[in-house]
């Protein structure tokens, strides 16, 4: 059978579309009304520091659960089998200890600091929060970049649409338009109102889909299907077969780390929150969502991988010379499986909520890193260069430039996501280029807020040698012509970073040793 033919078979109706089409515009409705209370910066950025415990915990949820995110992790479990579970456990325990210890978080919040950059010139100098604002805008927006491609995926490949070749571009110009307009209107406060209705649409669609999916498919066949097919490292992660191994796995525990205590989606959600003591709760409770948020979509892509394994003509499609796929064997590419899988055994109706579910994920992923990177770009880069020259820059252009830069950031991820042909598996690819910002800055974060010797020359070289995570992505590595585990480029900059961080700061200690005022007052914090 022809493959467009196969693809078309979804239980997607006119009534999923109805669905679908009027739960965003409710989201465009609410960035329209919230605009008349985004006054200044503070609100535009941490919706005014008013976020109680709950909806804190939602918002972070909403946030981190996003389209992007089920999308790279049923990807995983379609890969991976039940061996993937491993980095939920570890985005779990790290949270949960970042949560009892408020390592990184609680100081930042007592800074009542806006962004991270904005605490390096308080602990070290401008230049540092220029730079900082840069390395972590470059990692940020090259993260992001294939969030838009991803997203449109799910909704082309669940609505069939995905066997007509003019689908996936008009869908991600759609999203990508939608998103910026809504983003622009409203600032962090639309952002938390939305992230909060996503958590509870998205929260029931969760827990229902994986009930129809085990009806649908049977507990011994899921996990009698995923022994047969993977082996032994379809459920052990430390195995060489199961493409984890140790390294791999003490990688996705430091990762664990950066997401909830230092990527800064979840930061300015700790920086948005009354009191650094509310902040140590947020992250305790968060800590269960946090792991759930990468469970629930493994479970599903482990779910589509049974199904298809169960099918004749998607077996074919996806895994045209059998399964394991011989090296180049190409078939279709495994980021539709769930979608495809959601589309066959969902109901008409409840498909569409679910959908409407996930596009609201992707809005309310696509809104917070967009305001993150605008607000970084203009609160850390040209508003410190301008003050430089004895420039100021008022509340109401701060506020402007942020929207200008959330456009620029909007087109350019629209077209990485159309040009961007790299091998890794999104979630490897996040990785690596996070690390660009996020390396860097565990350097200075850890060597900033506990070591009273880190010095800014410290912290420059550590916020430049994060550069070397860019070695981990494929493109980089054929253009070189090596083959390295991006498991151990990641680990080998971070280790770069602190030792550049510990040995500059020893070579070219500030000539004041003592932290600033901001910073005597987090003595004797958690």
């Amino acid at each position: 059978m022809d493959p467009s033919e196969i693809l078309k078979q979804t239980n997607f109706t006119t009534l999923d579309w109805v669905i679908v089409i009027i739960y965003p515009l409710i989201s465009v409705g609410i960035g329209l009304y919230v605009r008349k209370y985004v006054r200044n910066m503070k609100d535009f950025v941490v919706a005014g520091r008013g976020m109680g415990l709950w909806l804190g915990i939602a918002t972070i949820t909403g946030t981190e659960l996003g389209l992007i995110t089920v999308m790279y992790s049923a990807q995983k479990g379609f890969t991976g089998g039940f061996a993937a579970f491993h980095i939920a456990l570890a985005a779990g325990i790290v949270t949960f200890i970042v949560g009892i210890t408020g390592f990184l978080v609680y100081r930042l919040r007592k800074l009542e600091v806006m962004t991270i950059p904005e605490f390096y010139e308080k602990r070290f100098d401008r230049k540092t929060r220029i730079l900082g604002g840069i390395m972590m805008a470059l990692g940020g927006i090259l993260n992001m970049g294939l969030f838009l491609k991803v997203g449109s995926m799910f909704l082309v490949g669940i609505t069939g649409l995905s066997s007509t070749g003019w689908a996936l571009p008009a869908v991600m110009v759609f999203l990508i338009v939608l998103v910026l307009i809504y983003t622009c209107l409203g600032g962090m406060i639309s952002v938390v109102i939305a992230d909060y209705v996503q958590f509870v649409v998205l929260s029931l669609g969760l827990l229902l889909t994986c009930y129809l999916a085990v009806n649908h498919l049977g507990w011994d066949n899921i996990f009698t299907t995923v022994k047969q097919e993977m082996g032994r490292g379809g459920v052990d992660p430390t195995v060489a077969e199961s493409g984890f191994g140790w390294e791999y796995m003490i990688w996705m525990g430091f990762l664990g780390l950066v997401n909830c205590g230092i990527w800064p989606t979840s930061v300015a959600r700790a920086l948005a929150m009354k009191s650094p003591k509310v902040v140590k709760r947020q992250f305790m409770f968060a800590s269960i969502s946090y792991m759930i948020r990468f469970l629930i979509p493994y479970f599903w892509g482990i779910c589509a991988f049974v199904f298809i394994m169960h099918n004749t003509e998607l077996k074919e499609l996806f895994f045209p010379g059998g399964y394991p796929a011989p090296k180049g064997a190409g078939g279709f590419d495994n980021l539709y499986s769930m979608p495809v899988f959601l589309g066959r055994i969902l109901p008409a109706g409840l498909i569409g909520v679910i959908t409407a579910g996930m596009v609201a994920a992707f809005m309310s992923t696509h809104d917070s890193y967009l305001l993150c990177w605008s607000s970084v770009l203009t609160q850390d880069v040209v508003a410190p260069i301008r003050e430089s020259f004895g420039k100021t820059t008022s509340a109401k252009a701060r506020v402007t430039l942020s929207r200008v830069f959330i456009i620029v950031i909007g087109v350019y991820v629209l077209y990485w996501g159309l040009i961007y042909n790299g091998r890794d598996d999104i979630w490897d690819y996040m990785a690596v280029t996070g690390a660009v910002y996020f390396s860097g800055a565990f350097a200075l974060l850890l060597c900033g807020l506990y070591w009273k010797r880190a010095s800014s020359t410290g912290a420059f070289l550590a916020l430049l040698t994060g550069l070397g995570a860019i070695l981990g992505l494929s493109p980089v590595q054929e253009l070189l012509n090596v083959k390295w585990p991006s498991a151990n480029v990641g680990l080998c900059t971070i280790g770069a970073t602190v030792l550049a961080m510990i040995v500059g700061s020893l070579l070219f200690p500030d000539r004041k040793n003592d932290l600033p005022a901001g910073e005597t007052e987090t003595k004797g914090a958690a």
